[in-house]
């Protein structure tokens, strides 16, 4: 099964939820990946807007 990405957030989900904005809208198709360990020292997380540490998309269809 591939991976599933919410299309609001671009975090990588394992469940029927996610857990950032308790949406149900996910993609199969994305592009680029990037694992935050710390968002607040992350210049990168900063200019994606990212707040919670995970697994994200770069780019989602």
């Amino acid at each position: 099964m591939k991976k599933q990405v919410c299309r609001t957030c671009k975090i990588f989900i394992e469940g029927d939820t996610c857990p950032i904005c308790k949406k149900k809208s996910f993609a199969t198709v994305w592009q680029g990946r990037i694992h935050f360990l710390n968002t607040k020292k992350s210049s990168i997380a900063k200019k994606m807007e990212v707040e919670k540490e995970g697994e994200y998309a770069i780019k989602v269809r």
